[in-house]
């Protein structure tokens, strides 16, 4: 006998007091809810309901049982509820908070394709380790360095005016001379992104190798003023060739760096255990790759 299936039909017709109307109520065929109440009436070993009338009433022993399984039949409807929650829990995953929209919107697309309800959540990256160390999200999309990385994206200097010779561009070139004494030198801006050690602290290092100031490398508020510096002041921006286009502005690799400097990344999960998260990791390569502007496939994770 399923107990629940009969306690609903017993609270229903109660409820109603009619066999007709309490079933239909249920959305159950009465001859269905008569034999779910016998049955339930059998099991308990005593009657529930007086049926000698027009209208059904409850026995004194049906009285006695009623708000019992009206507290049954909730606590199976909430079960139900909960059971659909898990289903749907979202997969919060941490990404960089410069991910394009459209990018995101068909990784959310793909992972549903894969029963994974995914919640992209735009953070920095030492907020996004964070949050995936903490548990706060179930994975998270890592800053590391590019040979430790499952997608990698080359960085090169976005400039406003075509640079001549269609070569990388020269931090070097970017050294103060005589004539800039009186004026602000220009600048190379790095996105919040890229303020990681693996990228910040090589530019760093080249600064100081070719002779530039140290306010010549900065980080950036956001990508916007970035931007609006590189249009109105003649600095540079640090950034993927697709992010550049997208800005409208020309790009380069860095000449003394060379095409092998790069933004790594790598996607952690906070529970191994976790199935959608790792379905994720394992499925969704080529769609990470989009947001981040990677220029090659991911290997597949074993």
């Amino acid at each position: 006998m399923d107990l629940v299936a009969a306690c609903r039909a017993f609270v229903s017709v109660s409820e109603h007091g009619s066999f007709t109307v309490g079933a239909a109520a249920a959305r159950t065929a009465q001859s269905v809810v008569s034999r779910r109440i016998a049955a339930l009436e059998q099991r308990l070993g005593e009657r529930l309901l007086d049926r000698s009338s027009r209208t059904v009433t409850l026995t004194p022993f049906g009285r006695d049982l009623l708000p019992t399984a009206r507290q049954l039949v909730r606590l199976a409807d909430r079960l139900e509820h909960e059971a659909e929650a898990a289903r749907r829990r979202p997969l919060r995953l941490a990404v960089p908070a410069d991910c394009p929209t459209a990018a995101l919107a068909r990784l959310i697309a793909e992972a549903g394709g894969q029963g994974v309800l995914l919640d992209p959540f735009p953070a920095g990256p030492a907020e996004r380790a964070d949050l995936v160390t903490s548990r706060q999200v179930r994975a998270a999309l890592l800053a590391v360095a590019p040979a430790e990385a499952t997608w990698t994206v080359p960085l090169g200097l976005a400039v406003a005016r075509e640079p001549g010779g269609g070569g990388p561009i020269y931090l070097d070139t970017l050294r103060p001379g005589r004539a800039d004494r009186d004026r602000r030198p220009r600048r190379v801006w790095l996105q919040p992104e890229d303020d990681v050690p693996h990228v910040r602290d090589r530019l760093a290092r080249l600064r100081d190798a070719v002779g530039l100031r140290p306010a010549q490398l900065a980080v950036a508020p956001t990508v916007a003023a970035a931007a609006a510096d590189v249009l109105s002041r003649g600095d540079a921006l640090l950034c993927s060739a697709a992010q550049a286009r997208e800005l409208r502005l020309h790009w380069r690799p860095v000449g003394e760096l060379g095409p092998a400097f790069a933004r790594g990344f790598s996607l952690a999960v906070a529970d191994e255990t976790d199935a959608d998260a790792v379905r994720v990791r394992r499925t969704c390569g080529h769609g990470i790759a989009r947001c981040l502007d990677a220029t090659e496939s991911p290997e597949t994770p074993p």
